[in-house]
């Protein structure tokens, strides 16, 4: 399935290696503020790098498909990009599991946030301070200003500046190295762009930030902490290795914020319950680890806070098998927060477990009554109809389900699993080719529809209509190599 990613990633390595120093040597002058960028990219081709290096990522990355926390992360995002200026891409908003502190933007709206962020941020007001300067790098659009800049100056290919930005971004390490192979003045030329970007992105996130109705003392109070804890680390975070955190753009962010009234928010529950839960699933330590940190915070918080740290211990009890626990830590939860999400979630996963999928198909249905159309309530229930064995009811919900949100792994994923029970290996085939697609290994989507054409009924609709698929798949792959050209 990710047979064919690491080509197209030595692909991007390769045009970061291929840059010559006279390119880099000319990235110090800073193009005018506002400029367009479009003398070198359009918006759309500005979507369609994002589109293919997307597809790289979940194929090479641990992208988080948790439901629950896409939804928290996207919901915060698009309440931040409500509130930004100068949007003309739709935006993407999502989690990969790592350690490290890093989040990064790249073309085509296309935000990331690693899971070690959430450890470190201290209220929602901090990561939605993240998320703002990152909104803010795709709505000045620096990358494509920055290969403007380039193109100016050396005439190299798009896919050679396009690969070189963003690996830089994503594997900064990669990148850094690529550079150390010039000379010292084009390396720092290239850092003095990217501190100039910075700053930008920290003057026009604070106005997203503020605008949202956030504390803008948020920003500088993380990114001053950030900076104090690693300021003599041998191996900084990734994050400041893309992101550097120089004294004086610090103080330019604290000057900024000091020109607001402090506007302390009321802790966010959601948040806490998102930190919560990727502390649980989703940094790698060991489910005593997650009890022990989980229960030092929970003997400090406030009353309002404590649920938070009762709903991570539940988790850990889940996963562990620990069902009583878990479940009378989660009816007690149900109790003070029926519409929760993360709380329906979990209870849907326990009733999974104690293998009377009955009651919790009852629950996300009365739930959906509220929220009709919810996505996180609509792939809970789809999961607990398979488990259910009503394959039939899930495979109509989860068609309208991939319809919405052709993007989302998870639904192609339990679309494949309910064709399988059902002894449908065409529609399952086809399935399992729109995940491979969602990788970028187009040969496998194609070979997929391929066998699912063959072994349906000759003249049918059904044939027909992946037929018509793997023409699209053939012209996507197409554009997808072209963008090395």
């Amino acid at each position: 399935m990710l047979k064919r990613a690491p080509s197209v990633l030595a692909m991007l390595l390769g045009a970061t290696l291929s840059l010559s120093s006279s390119s880099l040597a000319n990235t110090s002058d800073l193009p005018d503020i506002g400029t367009t960028a479009g003398g070198t990219l359009t918006i759309d081709q500005e979507r369609n790098y994002g589109d293919a290096y997307m597809r790289i990522l979940r194929a090479s990355q641990p992208v988080i498909n948790d439901p629950v926390l896409s939804e928290y992360i996207s919901s915060l995002g698009y309440s931040l990009v409500a509130n930004a200026e100068d949007v003309k891409t739709p935006f993407e908003f999502f989690l990969i599991r790592d350690r490290n502190i890093n989040a990064f933007a790249f073309f085509g709206g296309h935000v990331a946030i690693h899971t070690g962020l959430f450890l470190h941020a201290n209220s929602e007001g901090e990561l939605a301070s993240v998320v703002s300067h990152e909104i803010a790098h795709v709505t000045q659009r620096h990358l494509a200003r920055r290969m403007e800049d380039q193109a100016r100056k050396n005439p190299v290919t798009l896919a050679a500046l396009a690969g070189s930005i963003l690996l830089a971004i994503a594997a900064p390490e990669a990148g850094i190295a690529a550079l150390t192979a010039t000379q010292a003045g084009a390396m720092q030329s290239a850092i003095n762009y990217t501190r100039s970007n910075e700053k930008e992105a920290d003057r026009v996130g604070m106005n997203t930030l503020i605008k949202a109705g956030y504390d803008p003392h948020a920003m500088p109070s993380f990114f001053g902490r950030l900076a104090d804890q690693y300021r003599y680390a041998s191996k900084p975070p990734p994050m400041l290795l893309t992101h550097p955190l120089p004294e004086d753009r610090i103080t330019d962010s604290r000057s900024r914020a000091d020109a607001y009234p402090i506007n302390p928010a009321a802790p966010s529950l959601e948040f806490h319950m998102a930190k919560a839960r990727v502390v649980a699933r989703y940094v790698g330590i060991s489910s005593d680890g997650a009890m022990d940190w989980l229960e030092r915070k929970e003997k400090s918080a406030s009353k309002a806070m404590k649920p938070t740290y009762e709903y991570g211990k539940a988790l850990v009890y889940l996963d562990t098998k620990q069902l009583d626990k878990a479940e009378e830590l989660l009816l007690s939860l149900q109790k003070q927060f029926p519409h929760s999400n993360f709380v329906l979630d979990a209870l849907s996963d326990l009733n999974i477990e104690k293998k009377t999928p009955e009651k919790a198909e009852a629950l996300l249905k009365e739930a959906l009554k509220i929220k009709p159309r919810n996505p996180v309530l609509q792939i809970n229930l789809a999961n607990v109809m398979i488990e259910a064995e009503k394959n039939e009811q899930a495979v109509r919900m989860l068609q309208r389900y991939t319809h919405d949100n052709p993007n989302d792994t998870n639904g192609w994923h339990l679309l494949s699993k309910a064709h399988a029970n059902l002894s449908d290996p065409a529609n399952e085939l086809a399935a399992r080719g729109e995940l491979y697609a969602l990788n970028a290994n187009w040969n496998r989507a194609i070979q997929s529809f391929t066998q699912a054409a063959q072994i349906s009924e000759l003249g049918s609709l059904q044939q027909a209509r992946f037929d018509a698929r793997i023409d699209q798949l053939l012209q996507q792959r197409d554009q997808f190599m072209a963008l090395q050209n």
